[in-house]
């Protein structure tokens, strides 16, 4: 039972960085946004399971690297209050982990989205040809 406990701990750790992340980080409400979009999206162009899959990856790939970079950020804040070129590169380069991890996830969105999009929109016959 201790293990379980113990276990349980841990988990309420995570939810509470995930939470505390959500509440103070703008990039993570939008990154939040986006994914309730794009599983919005996914609903209602009935996407293959296969292609929810790649989306829940990467959105779970963002979601994960914004974590890490709050993260290093708040470690970075607290051993190094005042600017430090060292301090601003690993600021730098975890903000670019979650950039490269967004701009994968927007091709992700392209290839997934992007055909069933067509079919609708020629679907729709918008500019009345044919």
């Amino acid at each position: 039972m201790n293990e379980w406990r113990r276990f349980g701990r841990s988990l309420r750790c995570a939810a509470q960085g995930v939470v505390h992340t959500a509440k103070t980080q703008r990039n993570m409400q939008i990154h939040i946004v986006a994914a309730v979009l794009a599983l919005a999206a996914s609903w209602w162009l009935q996407i293959p399971p296969l292609h929810l899959i790649l989306v829940l990856l990467a959105i779970a790939l963002v979601w994960s690297l914004e974590l890490v970079n709050t993260a290093i950020e708040a470690v970075v804040d607290l051993l190094s209050p005042d600017w430090h070129i060292k301090a601003k590169i690993a600021k730098d380069a975890a903000a670019g982990a979650v950039l490269v991890a967004a701009i994968f996830s927007v091709g992700v969105g392209i290839a997934v989205f992007g055909p069933p999009l067509y079919q609708k929109w020629v679907g729709w016959n918008l500019f009345g040809n044919g």
